[in-house]
């Protein structure tokens, strides 16, 4: 998790303090929610729970209604603490904070009466820690849809910031490994430099695996070949750009992409996509000799 600027802590909080977001498994492992660790604490007593659902104005988290919670709430006059935990790349152990909430409404879950869930109104604005991951999360999932199509030309820059540990990478063709150099990607898809014949590729289900670092993970994007160019010189190589099946594309690599694009936000992004193509296939010789030495040696 990065450091953003208080600006930016209120900017996301102003922008999606309304919009609430469900803990699927593709979320809790985006946004390291330690679900073990999370739990209400209601007059000095903890009592386990699950957080269904969050934005910045409350959260919807779900009971045993038979472990006594309703008793203390009452007491209490309906205020609780709910515990937020999440595990941090670069810390060793997870960080946690407490939102001070009002129980708003109460419903058996999906019709179980042992089984409740809480709605929890937060009684103040949260912790800024809570704004910036899931505001991340936020931002990256809307960009994603707004700026799809706007590339990133894999240059050592870009990778340092990007933290891919690798331009070298591979593509599975209809299940088939296949070595390639990864020339540009986006929210919507990405260019590769591979050793192929047009006819055997095109129209093609293509997988792409993407290595990064911290946190260390590899990403595989599954997608459809759009075009295939050829690469000028290289006879034996082609130019392949893939479309995602936007389903299916990581919600940890939206964040990274969208990560970057927000750091070179001033950076002058239309003349970089405008020379991206040439700039690829001006610079390939050595790359493309690493390639055809790669395929030798499969």
């Amino acid at each position: 998790m990065g450091v953003l600027t208080s600006q930016q802590i209120t900017k996301y909080f102003e922008r999606y303090r309304t919009i609430s977001v469900t803990f699927t498994k593709e979320i809790i492992h985006a946004t390291g929610l330690v679900t073990q660790q999370v739990y209400l604490k209601c007059l000095g007593e903890a009592w386990p729970c699950v957080i269904y659902s969050t934005s910045f104005e409350e959260a919807k988290v779900i009971i045993n209604t038979k472990s006594g919670l309703y008793g203390k709430l009452q007491q209490a006059n309906n205020l609780v603490n709910l515990r937020y935990s999440f595990r941090i790349s670069n810390k060793t152990d997870p960080m946690f904070f407490f939102v001070s909430c009002r129980v708003a409404g109460s419903a058996p879950y999906q019709g179980s009466p042992d089984v409740s869930m809480l709605t929890l109104q937060f009684t103040q604005r949260p912790p800024d820690d809570l704004i910036e991951i899931m505001g991340r999360l936020l931002d990256a999932n809307i960009n994603s849809a707004k700026r799809r199509d706007e590339r990133i030309l894999i240059t050592p820059e870009a990778i340092r910031k990007l933290q891919i540990t690798a331009k070298e990478t591979v593509v599975y063709l209809q299940g088939v490994p296949r070595r390639c150099i990864l020339r540009d990607i986006s929210f919507s898809g990405a260019k590769i430099i591979m050793v192929g014949v047009a006819k055997f590729i095109s129209d093609k289900d293509i997988t792409l695996r993407l290595d990064f670092d911290d946190p260390r993970e590899s990403l595989m994007i599954p997608g459809k070949v759009v075009r295939i160019e050829d690469v000028e010189g290289r006879k034996e190589l082609v130019a392949v750009a893939m479309h995602f099946n936007e389903n299916q594309v990581p919600m940890n690599y939206k964040m990274r992409i969208n990560d970057y694009l927000n750091q070179v936000r001033t950076e002058p992004k239309a003349e970089q996509v405008q020379e991206a193509p040439q700039a690829q296939e001006n610079q390939g010789t050595k790359e493309t000799q690493e390639l055809e030495k790669n395929e030798s040696n499969k």
